[in-house]
């Protein structure tokens, strides 16, 4: 029987993930998505749109109403509210809220013996100062809820910056985490479905820049071994975590080549968006596959693959004229936001070896020389 799917989220994710519902409409008859934003990028894509909050609990309940499941691209939903439904939501409340609080998150990582790196909460300043004489310098304050693309993180470096870094937060729930001097982030994206099958796609390299991913390389430059041990910790991950779904697992690869868990995103995630061209199986079809308990599909990566995404200028807010971007070997995906602001995602490109023979220094080369190109110009 078809199923109405319900998504939190309306962004670019939730976009893709309409998209990606055409290919399964013998699966799901609707998609409705609650999103605060009028016309968000995923009711452009098709989707039937509620307007409302996130957390509003009145919207979430009319989105359950109107839905047989419901899933999210944004982790910032209502837990409580969710929890209390009766409709059929993937990942789980229970599984959204370990995730959803940083802290939560890490103790979860730890108990269950994952690795990552030393932290603790904080409860007052001098309590922050106590832990850092404890974990030395460098320190990532952060806040427990509600942050993503580094703006939750204050980087302490000086013993100076300590009550500027705690007066930044005001009053939020913090926890600190000893700073990990990686050589390489990578992450692995992968899928649970509601049989508890379970498959990642290759391990990637992320590059990023002002702590906002700006580049994803499919596969990642790195040796065997680490590649193996990847896998097996993400396994490890989606075996405790228990929910269904796709996850984005971010990663460190510290100077010994050991591998430490960074942050977990219980949803798709930007570095898989090189999956819509470099794999069998794109990530929002395999999320929609894990939710709906069908058989996951192939993560083989069959074309190497340099994503980039496409931000919004500093210095510009407001209406932009069309990107436009034709050339062999390159895919770009415009989200439809009307407006652009200063490090917003505004779209990605992605930049494939059809051929088979190029090297990735190759490709990262094309992406370099067509990021440059591309420029986001105030609509006349």
């Amino acid at each position: 029987m078809k199923k109405r799917l319900g998504v939190i989220g309306g962004g670019q994710l939730g976009m893709m993930i309409t998209e990606a519902a055409k290919n399964l409409s013998e699966h799901i008859s609707e998609i409705i998505v609650l999103d605060p934003t009028e016309n968000c990028p995923a009711a452009q894509a098709g989707a039937k749109q509620i307007v409302g909050d996130f957390k509003d609990e009145l919207a979430i309940l009319k989105l359950a109403e109107q839905s047989d499941i419901i899933t999210y691209e944004i982790e910032s939903g209502n837990t409580d509210v969710l929890s209390k439904l009766k409709a059929e939501i993937e990942p789980s409340p229970s599984t959204l809220s370990i995730i959803q609080d940083k802290l939560s998150q890490k103790t979860f990582l730890s108990e269950n013996e994952l690795p990552i790196s030393q932290f603790y909460e904080i409860t007052n300043l001098d309590n922050l100062r106590e832990k850092i004489n404890e974990l030395g310098l460098p320190v990532l304050l952060k806040s427990r809820r509600d942050a993503y693309d580094g703006r939750g993180n204050f980087k302490i470096t000086s013993p100076d910056e300590v009550e500027k870094a705690y007066q930044y937060f005001d009053g939020k729930s913090l926890m600190v985490e000893k700073f990990v001097n990686f050589k390489m982030e990578v992450s692995v994206i992968a899928a649970r479905n509601t049989k508890g099958d379970i498959a990642t796609y290759p391990l990637v390299e992320n590059i990023h820049e002002n702590n906002i991913l700006k580049m994803t390389i499919a596969p990642a430059r790195v040796s065997d071994n680490v590649i193996k041990d990847a896998g097996k910790i993400a396994k490890k991950t989606m075996e405790v975590l228990k929910g269904a779904g796709v996850f984005g697992i971010e990663m460190f690869i510290d100077q010994d080549d050991k591998i430490l868990i960074n942050e977990i995103a219980p949803r798709v995630h930007n570095s898989g968006h090189h999956t819509l061209q470099s794999c069998k199986t794109s990530q929002f079809e395999q999320h929609l596959r894990a939710i709906l308990g069908l058989e996951l599909g192939s993560t083989d990566l069959v074309h190497k693959t340099v994503m980039c995404n496409i931000l919004g200028p500093d210095g510009f807010e407001g209406k932009y004229k069309p990107v436009q971007l034709e050339k062999d070997g390159v895919y770009l995906k415009m989200y439809r936001k009307d407006v652009s602001k200063p490090q917003r995602k505004l779209g990605h490109f992605n930049v494939v070896d059809q051929s088979d023979s190029k090297d990735v220094s190759e490709l990262l080369e094309m992406a370099d020389e067509i990021k440059n190109s591309i420029s986001i110009n105030q609509l006349d």
